[in-house]
């Protein structure tokens, strides 16, 4: 978080502040510190596992901690694990404190409605079915908070608006949240039973396995994804003059899809899109694509054939969805001018579109061979002028937007190793690029 705006940062600060109040203890009620231990360093322990493992997180503990101890002492729980969590990037104190902070608060919040709904007497006599009404409720109040937090960071830290960053937060986080709580009453029903703690720790055996599966899941996707870095750095290499080009088309279409209000699945089909759209360079004549002059007809007719070579690469890669369609027709026209095959308005998939504005954005604000980057404002206007004819009204438009409120700071910059050319001035989008 090194790069974490002011606001942000103090957004952090007053969740801590809000989460030592949290755990002030009770004077009329006494926790069992021995428990309190023992379920913080079960916690820490599934949760180092579980980040190690898949970049994920373990919340069952921390309910069963919400089902079995008093608020305070169940807000102390998380933080051994969270405090001391490894962190790979930014500020590790700020992540740390605020993961802290957050889980403390959200533990706290689950424990008070547990608490206030008689959910401690339900466990305390194994009543299991009425012991669900308020284990329920706890549940809620732990996804609520967790994503009320989660949205408040997202959008002081990314500029996101507030409405965006919530937008559905709460509904996908309540399901797998749901499982965990569930495995968490059980756990809090076994610890109060005659078999003790130990029996409670059967129930993490179950989700051991769930993790297991998920995890063999995560390593297919990650060999993926190391595929896609692998052609994509075998283009870059190949064409010198766009290194940088496949990983910033992919972040303004990434842009331009958030913009559009596509779910978070779809977002992440059109970033591989972006990234994936000239990987059919690979079957391209090097001598073609760092040719410095115009190419011929012909030379232009081998060029074109990129996206269908492309293509033919990646449709193999299952989880890639829609964004095969992107790469295969990037380079489609809304007036039916465009290449492989001549598509028209709404023949061309959306994927498609997306990534058109994205590359030809990129493209433009990049420095190439045969000219010099033009600003942000410039390629803007160049692609409201070509909308309607070339590009999608609708993705031109997102991307305005979007540009407008989060500015361009592309992660990957452009090959400037060519800045001591004399460029000529800059061609217009519709001709200007070669691919």
């Amino acid at each position: 978080m090194e790069a974490t705006p002011a606001r942000a940062r103090a957004y952090v600060v007053c969740v801590v502040l809000g989460a030592l109040l949290c755990l002030r203890p009770l004077p009329t009620v006494h926790a069992p510190w021995w428990a309190v231990a023992l379920l913080a360093a079960l916690y820490a322990g599934c949760e180092q596992i579980a980040r190690r493992r898949f970049a994920g997180t373990f919340y069952p503990v921390l309910l069963a901690a919400a089902f079995l101890l008093p608020p305070p002492a169940a807000a102390l729980v998380p933080l051994p694990g969270a405090l001391f969590s490894r962190v790979e990037q930014g500020s590790p104190w700020l992540r740390r404190s605020w993961r802290a902070a957050q889980l403390a608060l959200a533990v706290w919040a689950a424990a008070r409605v547990h608490w206030a709904l008689g959910g401690r007497n339900a466990v305390v006599a194994s009543d299991f079915p009425y012991a669900l009404v308020p284990a329920l409720a706890a549940v809620l109040a732990f996804c609520l908070v967790l994503t009320v937090l989660d949205g408040g960071i997202l959008a002081l830290a990314e500029r996101v608006p507030l409405r965006r960053a919530w937008r559905g937060l709460f509904l996908r986080s309540l399901a797998p949240i749901g499982v965990h709580g569930l495995a968490g009453l059980m756990m809090a029903v076994l610890w109060r039973s005659p078999y003790g703690p130990v029996a409670a720790l059967l129930v993490l055996l179950p989700m051991g396995v769930s993790w297991w599966v998920f995890a063999q899941y995560h390593r297919e996707r990650a060999a993926h994804q190391a595929t896609i870095r692998a052609l994509v750095q075998a283009v870059d290499i190949k064409d010198g003059y766009t290194r940088g080009h496949s990983e910033r088309v992919g972040q303004a279409s990434m842009m331009i899809a958030r913009e559009l209000g596509m779910d978070d699945s779809r977002v992440e089909l059109l970033r591989f899109a972006g990234i994936l759209h000239d990987v059919g360079k690979l079957g391209v004549p090097t001598r073609l694509l760092r040719k410095d002059g115009p190419l011929t007809p012909e030379e232009r007719r081998v060029i074109e054939l990129h996206p269908e070579y492309g293509h033919e690469m990646v449709r193999g890669i299952g989880f890639l969805g829609e964004a095969r369609a992107a790469v295969l027709h990037h380079h489609e026209r809304l007036d039916g001018s465009g290449y492989p095959y001549g598509l028209l308005g709404s023949q061309i998939p959306e994927s498609a579109r997306v990534v058109a504005v994205a590359d030809a954005f990129d493209a433009m604000t990049s420095t190439r061979s045969y000219r010099r980057a033009r600003p942000v404002s410039v390629a803007l206007e160049e692609l409201s002028r070509c909308a309607g004819t070339q590009f999608d009204p609708l993705m031109v438009t997102a991307l305005v937007r979007a540009l407008g409120r989060c500015g361009w700071h592309p992660s990957v910059t452009a090959d400037e190793v060519q800045s001591s050319i004399v460029f000529p001035p800059a061609p217009p989008v519709s001709s200007g690029m070669k691919g």
